[in-house]
């Protein structure tokens, strides 16, 4: 017979880890077997809690990335000279994607604003429950990728650089250079769509470079959101003792034979963390002990808002029991309405508004929102002329990553205000126009770490989440 080894032992006898459970563990085996690329006196490759270089406002964050590019003209930056010349041609020279299907007339936005809020900031029909809790956001209009591409931009906002593959995402970039205070869960967890992945797949919550201890750890998209969370009935009790009791036996065998290579305590605890996890990860997935006005609050009362509430739900249970890092990403790219905008806006509006505000207004409620950043937005945005012309039914937007918005709530962003302008028909921006560099920057400096000092080695060169980039924290964004 061959002798059995840790990993086989593992893969076949799982003994109610869970999956959860098993992926964490072998995160920090592939952790631990990675070469130790910093320098002696940087930072360890571990989860444990770590000094932030100064104070910090904000301790999580939860991101709702939009993927397919919302139309900033339509939802959050009304444009009254774009209605008055709906029809006509743009007078400057327009950038597309598509463009067969292009045209320079301008299409004026079908969808009304109006002003809400102490600070009178204008939110579209579309958004009512945004408009409900604009007092507590930060909107920013002057967004610009320099590119119009989905892969291309969501690259940029993830890992720094427009494009480019293989780089870490800020939650890895976070739990990197903070670890977590939470030692019974992931501290980089991803929420996925029942439908599938988005756009650029697991890029989206990709390790990069860094060993794969940084990685988000992601939820099954419908219950059970972890399978085999409790052992299998043939192998719990005496049996399920007697298993650890054998694994206990590979791990000092394997220490003999490897001295140096690895602390068995640290394998103990370990296993001591899976066993932890299968409690907390339960308790933390439990919406039933939720009660029927937050429920409510959620949109779980209602088919359309149900499936995108429950994520927006289990993302505050998350960070309440000390996640660092939680994001909800959606299905393929619904925001990408190169047809159909008379339909299609209102339709994934209608999905995401109400969890996205109860999301806001829950951590308020529970004083966590000063501590928690809320962040809401996609990669790009879209043009002011229409796209598919013929029946003005079927009218869309193409991309646009020169000028769009985004908006942050909480973690000490400055509620109640907007930053930055577009032109005045809305493609590109012209006034305190910002980057995902300088989103990335002033994130970290909100979490104690300044962006410039956080580096890991890699390839001989001494990495940072902004690349070298022109950058900065935009202090004007922060309370």
């Amino acid at each position: 017979m061959l002798p059995v080894t840790r990993r086989r032992f593992l893969s076949e006898n799982a003994m109610g880890f869970g999956s959860l459970a098993l992926a964490w563990l072998m995160q920090q085996d592939l952790a631990r077997a990675a070469p130790k690329l910093l320098p002696k006196d940087a930072r360890s490759y571990d989860l444990k809690p770590k000094q932030p270089h100064f104070p910090p406002q904000a301790t999580a964050m939860i991101s709702l990335f939009q993927h397919g590019g919302p139309s900033h003209v339509d939802l959050t930056d009304p444009k009254p000279e774009l209605t008055r010349l709906s029809g006509t041609d743009y007078p400057g020279d327009v950038e597309y994607s598509f463009v067969n299907n292009a045209s320079k007339s301008l299409l004026g936005s079908p969808f009304k604003f109006a002003r809400h809020g102490e600070c009178g900031t204008e939110i579209s029909e579309l958004l009512p429950h945004l408009a409900g809790i604009v007092d507590d956001v930060c909107l920013i209009r002057s967004m610009h990728t320099g590119a119009n591409g989905h892969e291309v931009s969501i690259r940029y906002f993830h890992g720094g650089i427009p494009g480019v593959l293989g780089r870490p995402t800020l939650g890895s970039w976070l739990v990197y250079g903070l670890g977590t205070e939470c030692q019974d869960l992931p501290a980089y967890m991803v929420l996925s769509d029942p439908g599938g992945h988005p756009v650029d797949g697991v890029t989206n919550w990709s390790n990069g470079f860094m060993p794969p201890l940084f990685q988000g750890t992601v939820l099954r998209p419908r219950e059970p959101r972890i399978l085999n969370l409790d052992a299998p009935p043939h192998l719990r009790g005496t049996l399920q003792e007697q298993n650890l009791s054998f694994l206990q036996e590979l791990n000092a065998r394997h220490l003999a034979e490897h001295p140096g290579e690895a602390d068995l305590e640290a394998r103990i605890a370990s296993y001591e963390l899976a066993a932890a996890m299968q409690t907390a990860a339960r308790d933390a997935l439990d919406i039933a002990q939720e009660t029927k006005a937050t429920q409510e609050l959620y949109g779980l009362d209602n088919p359309e808002t149900q499936e995108y509430g429950t994520r927006c739900l289990i993302a505050r249970r998350l960070v309440e029991r000390g996640v660092r890092f939680v994001q909800l990403f959606h299905s393929g790219q619904p925001w990408d309405t190169h047809s159909g905008i008379r339909t299609a806006l209102p339709a994934i509006c209608k999905r995401t508004d109400r969890p996205a505000a109860a999301l806001v207004t829950d951590l308020k409620q529970r004083g966590l929102l000063e501590s928690t950043i809320v962040h809401w937005g996609g990669e790009i945005g879209r043009l002011p002329v229409t796209q598919n012309q013929g029946d003005p039914a079927n009218a869309g937007r193409d991309h646009n990553g020169q000028g769009f918005s985004i908006w942050m709530a909480g973690g000490g962003f400055k509620g109640g205000m907007t930053y930055g302008e577009t032109d005045e028909f809305g493609h590109r921006a012209v006034t305190n126009v910002l980057t995902p560099n300088h989103i990335q920057a002033t994130l970290m400096h909100q979490f104690g770490l300044d962006y410039s000092q956080l580096r890991y080695l890699h390839s001989g060169r001494e990495q940072e989440i902004t690349a070298g980039r022109e950058s900065r924290v935009v202090s004007e964004l922060l309370a």
